[in-house]
Order: structure tokens, then sequence, then C-alpha cells
């Protein structure tokens, strides 16, 4: 019996374990501080880490800039490989697309950005300066 298959026959998964065992998270400390400071809501409310997860229930993920709307498929209480972890959800088309855009928003505008090869010189100096005394006017 495979991992998620001998998990099923429990009920029900603690919340913080279940985003550690999904590859939400690195850790499950870190898993709990998300879930402590309102990034994890379980059918729009807030929950504890000691939540229980039962299939079906809808997830709304915030990681960094990501969100994530899911619906639990598969229970489990250990991590496993990457593929394991991906079949323990299901994602919704729209959240998908949503993330994805947001994501290539977000790379096309650090793209714009060139950190300077070197140190300014005497005259960039100025101009920077200059540049600020602008904006305070």
């Amino acid at each position: 019996m495979t991992d998620i298959q001998a998990s099923n026959t429990t009920a029900s998964v603690r919340l913080d374990l279940w985003l550690w065992a999904a590859r939400f998270f690195k850790t499950r400390a870190l898993a709990k501080q998300a879930i402590e400071t309102g990034k994890v809501d379980i059918g729009g409310q807030r929950a504890k880490p000691s939540r229980a997860v039962r299939l079906g229930d809808g997830l709304r993920i915030a990681r960094g800039e990501e969100h994530f709307d899911i619906v639990v498929a598969g229970l489990s209480d250990m991590r496993g490989p990457a593929p394991v972890a991906r079949a323990l959800y299901t994602e919704s088309d729209a959240s998908r697309a949503l993330r994805e855009t947001r994501m290539a928003e977000l790379r096309a505008a650090r793209a714009g950005y060139q950190a300077p090869e070197q140190k300014p010189d005497k005259r960039a100096r100025r101009l920077i300066r200059a540049l600020g005394d602008i904006d305070a006017i």
C-alpha cells in the first residue's frame, strides 16, 4: 500500500501536517506559522494548525506572492516525492491561470531593473543626489 492509501483509512489529518506533506511549506513549523498569521483559510475561515483536514475541503493558501485555491483530494501525514504530493490536492484552473499571470508580471517587472555593474563615479553620485532632491520638492 502507498502512503496515500494507508493514510486514507484515517478520516482526517492535522492542517499543518497536511500542508507540509503536500509540499506547500518546507517545514511543519513554517506551515504552522503561515496558519497562525492567517495565510491559510479553510472554507473562507481562518484555521488553527490542529484543525482537521478532510477530503473535499477547500483551502486558500497564500505563500509569498503566490495564492492557491485548492481542494483536498488525498490525505497523508508523511512527506513524499513531489508527484505524490501533487496528488494530494487539485487546483482550480482559474487559480492556476491567475497565479501564472501574476508570476509572469512579477518576472517582467524584475527584468526591467538591471543592477549597475560597478559603483557610481563622482558624476553619477551627483546626479543621484540631484534626483533625490527633486523628490523632496
